[in-house]
């Protein structure tokens, strides 16, 4: 992993391949790692840089909640570190909050964007009491029962039965991340932006993928699609909200095809 500095944290991040650029964000409470399943796809023609999230993996958390502009200013500071123009970048649940994030603030760096199992909606009053209860629960008792409570809702029913080992590996990621650290991601996301106003503004290639069986409703990209003009939607069976560490394939091959289309000048 190469460290870099983006305010007061230290960040990690990994690349692999060579070509333009493509930049994958993870989702909460993984890393980079979640992303194996998909790299060997793209590393192919591609530069594949893989970022741990603040908070996430070896990246550090900084100073107080991990919220979105810090998220979105860290990939800025990426970008520079990387020499990076113009990408294509790619963000799951969190990793997609920080990309609406990071399309207000730095849009002229992207060339292309998908959005995979995630939400524009800023989060709902009780989500959001939700949230705020799970940073003090964990603080307190730790993060072990929360994650067993939690993959549950993020795995599909195929995968909890077939693929325990997919299982066990998103549980070893999560368990890099401190009790301090959930607590501050989940502040954080507590408190995001609504970003369905922005969805119009979109203006460059954008891919939707989601899970057949994802806890976020497909009714959610649906509306994203409709808001984005010439998006695309796709949907993977029997994938959960951890499409891309489920159905690595299937995703991988959306994915290629998608910014295999995307011109490179």
């Amino acid at each position: 992993m190469i460290a870099f500095r983006s305010g007061e944290a230290r960040l990690v991040y990994q690349v692999s391949g060579a070509g333009p650029d493509v930049v994958l964000l993870h989702p909460f409470p993984l890393h980079h790692r979640f992303w194996d399943g998909v790299v060997e796809q793209l590393a192919t023609g591609y530069r594949v840089v893989l970022p741990d999230l603040r908070a996430h993996g070896d990246s550090e958390a900084g100073d107080g909640p991990v919220t979105m502009p810090k998220l979105a200013d860290d990939l800025d500071r990426l970008c520079q570190e990387l020499s990076i123009t113009r990408a294509m970048f790619v963000g799951v649940s969190i990793g997609g909050y920080a990309l609406f994030e990071f399309w207000r603030r730095y849009g002229g760096r992207a060339m292309a964007l998908v959005f995979a199992n995630t939400r524009a909606a800023s989060e709902t009053p009780e989500g959001r009491v939700g949230r705020l209860h799970t940073a003090e629960r964990v603080l307190r008792e730790g993060n072990a029962e929360f994650v067993e409570e939690l993959f549950p809702k993020l795995f599909s029913p195929a995968t909890l039965a077939g693929r325990p080992d997919i299982v066990e590996a998103a549980r070893t990621m999560a368990a890099k991340m401190s009790p301090a650290d959930v607590a501050q991601v989940q502040r954080g996301m507590a408190d995001r932006a609504d970003s369905i106003a922005t969805l119009p503004t979109i203006k460059v290639p954008t891919l939707l993928i989601a899970g057949e069986d994802d806890s976020v409703p497909v009714s959610e990209p649906e509306r994203m699609q409709q808001s984005i003009a010439g998006s695309q939607l796709r949907i993977i069976p029997k994938a959960g909200h951890f499409a891309a560490m489920e159905r690595p394939g299937d995703f991988g091959r959306l994915l290629r095809t998608f910014i295999d289309a995307q011109p490179r000048g």
